[in-house]
């Protein structure tokens, strides 16, 4: 029910769950950015303000006492522990949208943690997701190439002729992104890069 939805959750207009999806920021200032740049009919935002426990050895109610780990499980609508139902899930993609520096990994940790520990069939149903927005862009003429790191922004550049001039433009964190940049690197389908966290035997 949207009336018992959390206030920092801003919701998307579809109430298709196969089609919607949640994005899982780190701050009001990074929600802003998403918020501006996403499309609003199927992505939802919801922003973490306050600090996520790690709950691996917390039972369901006491990891719902801290208030972010209560608006994730309100805004996700399946319950927790006993309670779970995945059938009761309103999106079918789960996103973890964080900042490549160790803050953003430890959060994103801790939450891998939470979903492991007490959503695990979230998991094993392949909707949750870690989104990789790119730290370099190497415009060659018309084509535009994204890299991740050091490493693949040298390997993409070794890669062009020696007659193609590249430019490389180096993105910003989620905070200082502008919403056109943070729409291309992480929210554009078209565009972004999306892993799947999954169970290997």
């Amino acid at each position: 029910k949207k009336s018992s939805l959390p206030g920092k959750l801003i919701d998307c207009r579809s109430s298709r769950p196969e089609e919607a999806e949640l994005y899982i920021v780190e701050g009001q200032s990074a929600g802003g950015t998403a918020i501006a740049g996403r499309d609003s009919r199927n992505q939802a935002v919801l922003f973490l303000k306050g600090k996520v426990l790690n709950t691996e050895s917390l039972t369901a109610s006491k990891a719902m006492d801290n208030q972010e780990i209560n608006d994730l499980v309100m805004a996700i609508g399946s319950g927790i522990g006993s309670d779970f139902d995945i059938q009761k899930l309103r999106y079918h993609r789960i996103i973890l949208l964080m900042d490549a520096d160790s803050d953003g990994n430890h959060i994103s940790t801790l939450l891998l943690g939470f979903f492991f520990r007490h959503m695990r069939e979230i998991i094993r149903a392949g909707k949750l997701f870690i989104a990789l927005p790119p730290l370099f862009r190497i415009d060659v003429g018309k084509e535009k190439h994204y890299a991740q790191d050091d490493a693949q922004k040298e390997e993409i550049l070794a890669s062009l002729p020696a007659n193609r001039k590249a430019e490389v433009y180096r993105f910003k964190g989620l905070k200082k992104k502008k919403k056109e940049k943070l729409k291309e690197t992480a929210l554009d389908p078209k565009t972004r890069n999306l892993m799947r966290v999954a169970f290997y035997a």
